[in-house]
């Protein structure tokens, strides 16, 4: 049996950006990917006319510095595009535009004093220079004094609701401030945005890495489970699939926290595997939907309006062209959601026409003959829960093991899970592997 210098657990970027900077660096590298595609929650599918799409909705802002530098190392710069988008809000019945700040002020759903506070809050968040200061307070806490209670009760507290369902009370300000202080960053002196997308989606940019894995001499395996570990003292010998030992001298885990406590259940004691799954995580269902005519002119609405089943409208198509799909639209309908919860088990059919019935409620133009295909994804670990006082209790990248690390979208704190720093982390724990 080769004994490989590093073997990967899971094929999202982190775990793919690792395994190519430590190939790059002469490695003998064996990266394991439990689902028949590699990305993670970039992973792609295909219709029944073959037009390949993202099963999650992408993006990257046009300050990020990861992907960006990952591409270009790659020699494919050529292949990031930025694309002016428009933002709303859905609200009271009707379609507010949230593009700029001239259109903050015709936000007529609040008084005009509430929208200079809600204008000004980019800047009172900007204030904040260390983040631990207040990470002991909620969202509400520390948001509402700013803004005030109607402004928070309007725009703030129906999306964490719809975001973080029965978790939105106990999610700490950290996360609402990095959300704002990155979006008011990248907007240009007119207050418009952009946003960048790899041509392909990022499930070709994650091809793209296996290739460039694979040219270097590494090996990349899907439909892998890893279920357990052999051990011998305090290190770890091989990984253990259904079919195969796989042996290294290294080992990186990338999956959620919980799927890592499952692979080490038996070999660690009990406080690890707690820590391990002391980690919250919400799953989220998306609907992808193929439609010949466009609900919209906005790429991203967020619903706000209570009662619907999903926090986001957000039309890919308005983002990436419609030239790119066969000439359709594609739109993304995303809910968060607890996986006890008994949303999670009703099936494809059923959740489709629920959530179809409250799109014609916002769209109310849209007919049933506008569908032409649609499918539906579930992720379990989709959202880490970042309650107050994260830092202090989230694993660190270190094993019980001495020759073992951990590297997940959990960690990515404060920052929140997204494709530019899964890349971030997977340089980091590259850089550490190769010092050791």
């Amino acid at each position: 049996m080769k004994t490989y210098d590093v073997v990967i657990v899971g094929g999202g970027f982190t775990g793919l950006t690792a395994a190519y900077v430590l190939a790059k660096n002469g490695k003998s590298v064996k990266l394991l990917e439990s689902e028949g595609e590699p990305g993670g929650l970039a992973g792609t599918f295909q219709f029944a006319d073959h037009v390949k799409v993202e099963k999650f909705y992408h993006h990257w802002f046009n300050n990020d510095l990861f992907v960006p530098e990952l591409v270009k190392e790659l020699g494919l710069e050529g292949d990031i595009t930025l694309h002016a988008t428009q933002t709303g809000m859905y609200f009271n019945g009707r379609i507010w535009k949230l593009s700029s700040p001239l259109d903050v002020l015709r936000f007529e759903a609040l008084s005009l004093v509430d929208r200079i506070r809600l204008g000004l809050l980019v800047f009172q968040v900007r204030k904040v220079k260390d983040w631990k200061k207040i990470e002991h307070l909620s969202v509400r806490e520390w948001l509402e004094p700013l803004c005030g209670s109607k402004v928070y009760k309007v725009v703030w507290e129906p999306l964490l609701k719809a975001k973080f369902s029965i978790y939105s009370e106990e999610i700490n300000a950290v996360w609402m401030w990095k959300k704002l202080a990155l979006r008011g960053s990248t907007r240009n002196r007119k207050g418009g945005e952009q946003l960048a997308y790899f041509k392909g989606g990022f499930g070709r940019l994650s091809q793209v890495l296996v290739n460039a894995i694979e040219d270097l001499g590494g090996s990349v395996e899907l439909n892998q489970k890893v279920v357990s570990v052999k051990t011998d003292g305090d290190r770890i010998q091989s990984l253990e699939t259904k079919d195969k030992s796989i042996a290294g001298v290294q080992f990186i885990f990338t999956p959620a926290l919980p799927i890592i406590a499952d692979i080490l259940e038996g070999v660690v004691d009990s406080a690890s595997l707690s820590k391990l799954r002391r980690v919250n995580y919400l799953g989220n269902i998306c609907l992808v939907v193929r439609l010949n005519r466009s609900l919209s002119s906005t790429y991203w609405l967020n619903v706000n309006d209570p009662g619907f089943p999903f926090v986001g409208v957000i039309e890919h198509t308005n983002f990436d062209s419609p030239a790119n799909y066969e000439g359709l639209h594609v739109v993304y309908l995303s809910r968060y959601v607890a996986p006890e919860d008994e949303v999670w088990k009703l099936n494809d059919e059923a959740y489709f026409n629920d959530a179809i019935m409250h799109l014609k409620k916002m769209f109310p133009t849209l007919e049933q003959n506008w569908i032409v295909d649609y499918r539906i994804w579930r992720a379990e670990f989709a959202q880490p829960i970042t309650e107050k006082g994260y830092s202090g209790y989230v694993p660190s990248q270190d094993t019980p093991f001495a020759n073992a690390w951990i590297s997940t979208m959990a960690q990515i704190y404060p920052e929140d899970r997204g494709t530019n720093y899964a890349i971030r982390d997977g340089y980091r724990i590259a850089e550490r592997v190769t010092k050791i």
